[in-house]
């Protein structure tokens, strides 16, 4: 019997989560949160595509806490704390690729009840995916073991969200396609939400490289779009926002230490004013010897393949660096693990040799 493990949300990286948990044999998926009442009660290999595996989802969260698990899988779009910190509490291991990255660096309340679930549960914590993730809190450790000194570590993170299929995080929680004035963080929850994560993963590379921060800042830089740009099915108009680039610097007496540079647009219209790297992810520490190396999630380097597969990929890469993550976790101490701490993340199938 492998690890028991409950998936919590059945979007896009939830159901990539059910596949993997599907095909391998330490993993024993038990359980399932939905947010929808049309997916309650749907088995959840249906809800990934696959055939029925015998556990229906559900919405009912007081079922799921007494269900026996070692771990949760929580990826809602929505976070909540107070969910998180009942799991953690009723003895369940929590990864996440939603929100907690860094929870050191939270509200002291918030992170005291963390650790206070975790203490009363015997449970443990971890937050991962791409970016925040592995990119932004895995790569620029490992990459820092080449290095006598560092002076600063750079992640650009450049993308057309044109071709990004869930519109509602497009428009709806990033804002693209409104006024400038309805694109900040005073004017949305979810954008000062997702600027406060970039902020932890900021804090996580500082604190983990001894950068000796005292201040991180967001810098936001708006381009309004020249043209209508149709993005399935709906409609950017010229005058609203088809670009943001948001900057968070951990600063160190007001030299940058530790950047993190999102280079978002929609439409293809890209700013000639903005630095231009490579799409995807390009990771710099410079220092003795500097280092530089660029990412990019694709379905294959091989095949000829949709671009909506390959625009899938980075869903698959999210959700599998939490997927693989949960056999450490399970085994770590109870508390707070980050990707700092928690060790070397594999993936759990690898080639798949020996597969029954």
């Amino acid at each position: 019997m492998g690890y028991r493990v409950i998936q919590w949300a059945t979007g896009a990286q939830g159901v990539e989560s059910i596949q993997a948990m599907i095909d391998r044999t330490d993993l024993d998926l038990v359980g399932g949160w939905v947010h929808s009442p049309e997916k309650d009660g749907v088995d959840l290999g249906v809800l990934a595509g696959r055939a029925p595996i015998g556990v229906t989802a559900t919405r009912d969260i007081d079922a799921l806490l007494a269900l026996d698990a070692d771990c949760v899988a929580y990826m809602p779009r929505n976070t909540s704390l107070d969910d998180v910190c009942a799991l953690l509490a009723s003895g369940k291991n929590v990864v996440t690729t939603a929100f907690l990255f860094y929870p050191r660096a939270l509200p002291e309340a918030d992170l005291a009840r963390l650790l206070e679930a975790c203490e009363q549960g015997g449970s443990s914590v971890h937050g991962t995916g791409l970016n925040p993730g592995n990119l932004s809190g895995v790569l620029p450790f490992a990459l820092s073991g080449m290095c006598r000194s560092i002076g600063r570590v750079t992640l650009q993170e450049r993308a057309d969200w044109s071709f990004y299929e869930s519109t509602n995080i497009t428009f709806e929680n990033m804002r693209f396609g409104r006024p400038a004035a309805e694109v900040t963080e005073e004017a949305s929850d979810f954008l000062r939400f997702n600027s406060g994560i970039f902020k932890e993963e900021v804090a996580l590379i500082a604190d983990g490289l001894g950068a000796g921060i005292d201040e991180i800042t967001t810098e936001v830089d708006l381009v309004l779009a020249e043209h209508d740009h149709d993005i399935f099915g709906i409609t950017l108009a010229a005058g609203t926002v088809a670009g943001q680039r948001w900057h968070w610097r951990g600063l160190r007496q007001g030299r940058t230490m530790v950047e993190i540079d999102a280079l978002w647009t929609v439409g293809g219209e890209y700013p000639p004013h903005w630095p231009t790297p490579m799409d995807g992810w390009t990771l710099t520490i410079e220092g003795d010897p500097s280092v530089q190396a660029h990412l990019l999630t694709l379905a294959s380097y091989e095949r000829s393949l949709p671009i909506t597969e390959h625009v899938r990929a980075a869903s698959v890469a999210t959700a599998m660096q939490a997927i693989n993550s949960i056999p450490a976790l399970c085994d770590a101490a109870p508390g707070i693990r980050t990707m700092a701490d928690l060790g070397l993340v594999r993936s759990g199938r690898g080639f798949g040799f020996g597969d029954a």
